[in-house]
């Protein structure tokens, strides 16, 4: 939750990953820059390319690393359409929190960092404290992933209590006030 709290208040619009990251993003810095993902596992970072390719200022997806492993071919479309103000957080924990903790295969070695990078992302970076993550966001040129390796462990924190409309509404009227 440290990650998340430290992301939130960077002040970029984020889409967050569904599940606990989304639960522990809206406790620990909710505000209307946040796109809370429900129910579409794997699509946030196809989620937030899209939104960083029709807008001009630093989009954050944040991702999990079960997430990132069940649509990896997304980051192929981050290498090779990915606007330079595209910057995907990869928070791995090693496990599938949001359904019990069972291991993701990075417990078993799958190497995000090296995946993203063999499918044409130029700009990777490792972060293993969150210093180290914030200031990879900030500096790294995109379109980057971030790869943040984080506890395992979710916070007992309510579900959103937002109507997926109703955060896509104030979502979309935030980027329209250029907020």
């Amino acid at each position: 939750m440290d990650a998340l709290r430290a992301l939130g208040g960077l002040g970029h619009p984020i889409v967050c990953n569904l599940g606990y990251p989304s639960r522990e993003l809206y406790h620990v810095a909710d505000r209307p820059s946040n796109f809370y993902m429900m129910g579409s596992m794997g699509l946030a970072n196809s989620i937030g390319l899209g939104l960083a390719l029709a807008e001009p200022r630093k989009i954050l997806a944040v991702d999990g690393d079960g997430s990132v492993l069940m649509n990896m071919g997304a980051l192929s479309s981050l290498a090779h359409f990915g606007p330079p103000n595209f910057v995907l957080v990869i928070l791995d924990n090693a496990v599938h929190g949001s359904t019990g903790n069972q291991p993701s295969h990075t417990a078993l070695g799958t190497d995000l960092a090296g995946v993203a990078r063999a499918s044409g992302v130029a700009s990777v970076v490792e972060a293993d404290n969150v210093e180290a993550l914030l200031t990879a966001v900030e500096e790294v040129g995109g379109p980057a992933v971030v790869l943040a390796r984080v506890e395992s462990g979710n916070e007992d924190v309510p579900v959103v209590p937002l109507a997926p409309k109703a955060i896509r509404d104030r979502f979309v009227a935030h980027l329209g006030s250029n907020g």
